[in-house]
């Protein structure tokens, strides 16, 4: 029995400490909200991964619906939406983000 789109969700939420959903790749960002996300992860020096909604027709439809939450690109840290481009935006500019993800990154080793 294959694992439905929602399983997979969770478990690629659950099994990467730090994950975006994005449109492109963190080489080859499709949009410039998912650049913006990528260029701050990069800058902070996060260990994370992506998946490309934009190749995952699937999850691109039902993430949103799962996370309630409704635009890309989304960053999970320990299981947790962070949010989009705005609100990372927002506390990398308040260095809020840094710390959320050193302690990622400590738990991932």
């Amino acid at each position: 029995m294959s694992a439905t789109t929602i399983e997979i969700i969770k478990e690629q939420i659950d099994t990467n400490p730090i994950l975006l959903y994005m449109k492109g790749t963190p080489q080859f960002p499709m949009c410039g909200f998912s650049a913006r996300v990528v260029h701050i992860l990069k800058e902070l020096d996060a260990d994370f991964q992506h998946v490309n909604i934009l190749e995952n027709p699937d999850i691109r439809q039902e993430l949103p619906i799962y996370a309630k939450w409704p635009t890309f690109p989304q960053l999970y840290v320990q299981g947790e939406l962070i949010g989009g481009c705005d609100i990372v935006t927002e506390m990398y500019q308040d260095n809020e983000l840094q710390p959320i993800l050193k302690e990622a990154s400590k738990s991932a080793t």
